[in-house]
């Protein structure tokens, strides 16, 4: 049996979790409403080494939003994340994938 197939954008924007709710915000003002927020363990980045290990408080972490979306509305997308990203720590990568059951996207 062959599955289906239709190209689409990923969408991973890691950022402080502080800024968590003003980036989904944005993205919902957006109509961008599909998205997952996972936490971010550490990284080595232009500041060194960090990790979540030892911090008293969710501040200082960051969080990653990952969007699947079609390839015509990744710009708005884009748009919106960055608005919020240019003035923070955080980065955005975009990268094509393939989804099954493209309907839900």
């Amino acid at each position: 049996m062959s599955l289906q197939r239709t190209a689409a954008k990923r969408v991973e924007i890691t950022i402080e979790a502080p800024m968590q709710k003003r980036l989904t915000n944005a993205l919902n003002e957006a109509g961008i409403t599909g998205y997952t927020l996972l936490p971010v363990l550490g990284g080595n980045g232009r500041s060194g080494d960090w990790s979540r290990e030892g911090q008293i408080s969710r501040a200082s972490g960051m969080v990653q939003v990952i969007c699947i979306i079609r390839e015509e509305r990744v710009d708005e997308l884009l748009d919106a994340a960055y608005a919020i990203v240019e003035r923070h720590i955080g980065v955005i990568c975009v990268t094509d994938c393939e989804v099954l059951r493209a309907e839900r996207f």
